[in-house]
């Protein structure tokens, strides 16, 4: 874990810092989250760490440093992260089609109007490009989310990267392969499942299972040894359950006992949503992002995965004309909001903070997940914010945005 210093001695008002644990109580004592947690570093340091509430509120287990928490999607700038170090060894361009790799995509073409025996398609104008997989600009669909005929096919033919322990990443790709895109590649953005494709192009070029892949490129190298697709020896005791929000409480969603879909044998990686992780996890990859790639002495360079210029390309807006979602997108829930906000290569980016209407600075880079947690990259104020609790859906309660405003009150230099 990182140093815990005084907030003052890196430019934070440790009073002001205390806002946030009423914030985080009020969710707690009004049953709205079981528990929860928020970390923040600036300059590398530890300004803050606070645990409230229960991580198994059967068990009374309190919420603790080294809960293990299912992060969902996440796990996404992770595994875009992963794929940019072949993209560094001159491995593909982001420009290269997606069927150089997984020539399943290579013929499958793109939804026109209708649905069944009435559906109408055409060829896609362009094929779908690597940079597509990681902007959300495929032309893919979350099925479970879409309700256009496209969607309804992905769930008719069973299309769920979210089964863990049937299936596997490959046979689950090969078949969406054979359902039409939503949108030509290149013109919408939205929020689908392109980066469980992304993952099994990673698997293709590591010739190893995406598991191990992280773990060779950036768990092992970054010191994450709480991160993986299924539950080590050791964690299940630390592991959170899970919660629905319902009618302004909660309601059991997952047990965290041997029978939790990550504690029995994992088959399907998921690259848009499968890891569980820590948050002390969670900061070094965060913190390394920061960095520009590196954790520690970046001179060293035993702890770098991705170079400087990379993360730069990677944290720029990768949307036509420089435009925000709102321009792009399609109004599907995703982890963020549209107005102001573009995208990069697995992360979110911000473009206007005040068309954005949040506490925020242009060029910070984030992201969620589906069970309420969160993360920020601040590069214009050397901050870094890890929340994690464990409630679904994550559109239940403005948390970030809540977050982001009691995070930035406390900036005093």
């Amino acid at each position: 874990m990182f140093e815990r210093v005084k907030p003052e001695s890196v430019g934070l008002s440790g009073v002001r810092l205390q806002r946030i644990a009423p914030w985080m109580d009020d969710y707690v004592h009004s049953g709205r989250f079981p528990g929860c947690l928020t970390a923040i570093l600036r300059r590398g340091e530890l300004a803050y760490l606070d645990c409230r509430g229960m991580a198994d509120p059967d068990s009374g287990r309190a919420v603790a440093e080294d809960t293990v928490f299912r992060i969902y999607s996440m796990t996404k700038p992770i595994v875009t992260a992963a794929a940019m170090t072949f993209f560094e060894e001159g491995r593909f361009q982001l420009d290269d089609p997606v069927a150089r790799f997984l020539p399943e995509f290579a013929d499958t073409p793109v939804w026109v109007e209708g649905e069944g025996s009435a559906m109408r398609t055409e060829p896609a104008a362009d094929s779908m490009k690597i940079w597509h997989l990681m902007s959300h600009t495929a032309g893919l669909v979350y099925g479970a989310r879409n309700d256009s005929p496209v969607g309804a096919m992905c769930r008719e033919n069973g299309i769920d990267f979210s089964r863990r322990n049937g299936g596997s990443l490959a046979d689950t790709v090969r078949n969406l392969a054979k359902i039409p895109l939503r949108w030509q590649p290149g013109t919408r953005w939205e929020y689908s499942v392109a980066t469980d494709v992304l993952g099994r192009l990673v698997e293709v070029l590591a010739e190893q299972s995406l598991d191990q892949a992280l773990k060779h490129r950036i768990f092992d190298p970054f010191g994450m040894h709480e991160t993986g697709f299924q539950l080590q020896p050791g964690q299940l005791p630390r592991f959170a359950a899970l919660f629905n929000a319902k009618d302004g409480g909660l309601e059991l969603n997952e047990r965290p006992d041997e029978n939790a879909s990550h504690a029995r044998d994992v088959t399907l990686c998921s690259g848009g949503g499968g890891l569980v992780s820590t948050v002390g996890d969670y900061l070094r990859f965060a913190e390394a992002i920061r960095c520009k790639g590196a954790l520690g002495d970046a001179r060293v360079g035993d702890a770098r995965i991705l170079g400087r210029r990379t993360v730069e390309l990677m944290t720029m807006n990768h949307m036509p004309g420089n435009a925000d979602l709102a321009a792009m997108g399609t109004p599907v829930h995703s982890e963020t909001s549209y107005e102001g906000i573009g995208f990069g290569l697995g992360f979110s980016v911000v473009l206007d903070p005040a068309t954005a209407k949040a506490a925020c600075s242009t060029g910070e880079h984030a992201w969620g997940g589906a069970a309420s947690t969160a993360f920020w990259i601040d590069p214009v104020e050397d901050i870094v914010v890890v929340f994690m609790t464990q409630v679904m859906p994550s559109s239940s309660y403005p948390i970030r945005r809540e977050l982001r405003s009691l995070v930035y009150q406390a900036v005093i230099d």
